[in-house]
């Protein structure tokens, strides 16, 4: 198949294998609509570890794609390659039997220079849709990155 590529800079598109065709169609819907989403962040209560404290804070993803920035009183950065686990949590079902919308996540990673892993849970603050949208990308970009880990 014959495949645009704009993102990788090639002005005309380019041959492609079937099965790989598929698989820069799903990169080029993931940079065109949640990319931005992730970029600009949501805002979410913040939870540590197994701590009762938790601070308010805003989540985006870093310009090189590589970590998640958590900016509030505090900062705290954690690398997407370190992140063993991701889990959405959902508010149940929404009115008139939709789907639930997404309402947090629970990350398990390891911090740099620890091999012991960390939980962070994270649950929308005052913008409930802007989160959930983040988060809808957030699981988009996991299931993206898992998938290209299995090939």
């Amino acid at each position: 198949k014959k495949v645009a590529l704009p993102r990788m800079c090639f002005v005309d598109p380019v041959r492609q294998c079937a099965e790989c065709s598929l698989v820069s169609q799903k990169e080029m819907e993931f940079y065109d609509k949640q990319l931005k989403v992730l970029l600009a962040g949501g805002t979410f209560v913040v939870t540590l570890g197994s701590s009762e404290k938790s601070e308010t804070m805003t989540c985006r993803l870093s310009n090189n794609h590589r970590y998640l920035f958590l900016d509030g009183e505090s900062h705290f950065e954690v690398e997407l390659s370190r992140i063993s686990s991701m889990q959405i949590l959902t508010d149940g079902t929404s009115p008139g039997g939709g789907t639930s919308r997404a309402s947090g996540m629970l990350l398990h990673y390891k911090p740099m220079g620890s091999q012991d892993a960390q939980q962070l849970r994270m649950e929308a603050a005052d913008d409930k849709k802007v989160a959930s949208l983040w988060l809808a990308a957030m699981h988009k970009a996991a299931k993206l990155l898992y998938e290209a880990r299995d090939q």
